[in-house]
């Protein structure tokens, strides 16, 4: 296993771009950028495109640590979620913040290209799956709000491209693509040199004076001038800038590429783009046609990237079981600054001192919207980024901050976990319903249509068998209609009138009871005692009696 422990260090091409100079001479510019990341860079680019003379000065070299998001991601929106953004500055507010990040993922579009970046592996379309089974109300609010082409899928959709049952609905972004991020660092800064920007390497900064017209800046070996100084350095500003390093909660991810898995890859993930949860917890997607790169979740705290190859690996495994134990081939990570409110820092603190960082998991189309509004603030006097002035500078609480955000992100997987296990056990339960009326169903409909079984004649009986022997129904009395034929049936006897001393006396009912006799069939329950069954009655054998019972009442004829 090849471990790489910084994001953007180690592509194949790095030694090629990268072009170690040491700032050792005094240097006076029109603009200085602290830090050669994603935002430095994109800054030094644009501002050199537009007639200014930049310097760029790195305390390590070209893309430290500053890939942002190792799997290259590139999709509209910022880390915090849309609602929440609405809560925070309104609907019209959060529409042109949105349409700024569109236009930083237009920006990377243009550059991502193989005649300007050579290798850059660019591919569209990003699914974002959910982890419950609950419909997203953002899909219409992007499509119609927020003109941004989106697609719903059901689960059926989403499992025919990811065997597997854990993910249910999802968002499919046709316009979103993925690129390698670590080509597109090295590719920016070899553009952003082309255009003219002096990049030093191996140069940190000592101490700015921000205050006068010409702002100075002093590093170990040399002092630089310019009227403009950018921080991008993220959460490395280091010493001189420390009060705004500590306003960012430095998260570190891994990630790790499997060795090559050959037909069992593309018979599990049917889908070439990036997939990421809502959840922010799984982002994978295929590289080098059979080869799987998958994140691992955040971390408040930097350790050896080789740590996490086990728990990448299981992670796999557990999300698609059917590809067994797979081999991690490499892992590489990278840090990234997040704010309190999860909103990137875009702005200028005093005159002439600008400031680029918090970009979050969303880094590279943040970084490349910063870069466009910082440029076109400093040169056209663009006041676009003051739309960022609602997020403002807030303290990230220090080693205790790091310690809240790690228990804050194992409690965010452990619920992620908890609601996905309660999501698919009740997706059982609906099928094992479904299932049971099904079957239900079907019994009842050859219920319906099972034919009769045919008698045996008296021929083929058994002698054993007794005699069949028709019952006799009683025949209801029909009222005589004139012009009917048929039987006539005689009219039902008047009622015996009885007398008894002189009086008429009414039969009395012979369904009638009373109250002060029992009955031993009807008597009080033994408390404790299991209820009887009453016995099954024939009808036809009620009804002879009935008959019975009414011609003994009848009067004798006279002798």
């Amino acid at each position: 296993m090849i471990e790489i422990s910084t994001s953007t260090g180690s592509g194949p091409d790095a030694a090629s771009l990268r072009e170690p100079t040491r700032l050792s001479f005094d240097l006076d510019v029109d603009i200085c950028i602290v830090g050669a990341g994603l935002a430095g860079l994109t800054v030094a680019l644009e501002t050199a495109r537009l007639g200014a003379s930049v310097a760029v000065l790195e305390g390590r070299h070209v893309g430290w640590n500053a890939s942002g998001h190792q799997l290259g991601t590139v999709l509209p929106g910022f880390g915090l979620p849309v609602a929440d953004v609405i809560d925070r500055v309104g609907f019209e507010t959060t529409r042109e913040l949105w349409s700024l990040s569109k236009e930083g993922a237009e920006f990377i579009r243009a550059l991502a290209t193989e005649e300007q970046i050579p290798g850059i592996d660019f591919s569209e379309g990003v699914l974002e799956v959910s982890n419950v089974d609950a419909g997203d109300r953002r899909l219409r609010m992007l499509h119609e709000d927020f003109a941004t082409e989106v697609e719903g899928w059901q689960v059926e959709r989403v499992r025919d491209q990811l065997r597997t049952d854990r993910y249910f609905h999802g968002i499919y972004y046709p316009k979103a693509f993925q690129i390698d991020g670590r080509r597109y660092v090295h590719g920016l800064a070899a553009l952003a040199r082309r255009a003219g920007v002096r990049i030093f390497e191996d140069t940190p900064v000592v101490s700015i004076d921000a205050s006068g017209v010409r702002k100075r800046i002093v590093t170990p070996t040399a002092r630089l001038r310019a009227s403009h100084i950018v921080l991008a350095g993220n959460v490395h500003l280091g010493t001189p800038l420390q009060r705004l390093s500590d306003t960012l909660l430095p998260v570190w991810r891994y990630a790790g590429v499997t060795v090559p898995l050959g037909g069992r890859l593309s018979a599990s993930i049917a889908f070439r783009g990036s997939v990421r949860d809502s959840d922010g917890i799984d982002h994978f997607r295929i590289v080098d046609g059979d080869r799987l790169m998958w994140a691992s979740p955040e971390t408040t705290w930097r350790m050896r990237p080789q740590r996490f190859a086990g728990a990448i690996a299981r992670r796999i495994r557990t999300i698609f079981p059917q590809l067994g134990d797979v081999e991690i081939e490499e892992v590489f990570g990278g840090v990234t600054g997040e704010t309190v409110h999860g909103m990137p820092q875009i702005g200028q603190l005093q005159k002439g001192l600008w400031v680029a960082s918090g970009f979050g998991r969303q880094g590279l189309s943040t970084s490349a919207m910063a870069g466009q509004l910082i440029a076109r603030g400093i040169l056209w006097g663009d006041e676009r980024w003051r739309l960022f002035s609602p997020f403002e500078l807030v303290w990230a609480g220090g080693p205790i901050g790091r310690v809240a955000g790690q228990i804050v992100g194992l409690w965010g997987r452990g619920s992620s976990a908890a609601a996905g296990a309660l999501a698919r056990y009740r997706e059982r339960v609906r099928a094992r319903e479904k299932f049971r009326e099904a079957k239900l169903a079907e019994a009842n409909r050859q219920a319906g249509v099972r034919p009769a079984m045919p008698r045996r004649p008296p021929s083929e009986r058994p002698a054993s068998d007794p005699p069949l022997r028709p019952r006799s129904r009683p025949s209801r009395p029909q009222p005589n209609r004139p012009g009917r034929s048929g039987p006539v049936h005689p009219a039902a006897p008047p009622p015996v009138q009885l007398r008894e001393g002189g009086r008429r006396v009414e039969p009395k009912d012979p369904t009638y009871k009373d109250p002060a006799y029992k009955d031993q069939t009807h008597m009080d329950p033994v408390p404790g005692a299991l209820p009887q069954a009453e016995p099954a009655r024939d009808p036809v054998r009620d009804a002879d009696a009935a008959i019975s019972q009414e011609s003994e009442k009848l009067p004798s004829p006279p002798v």
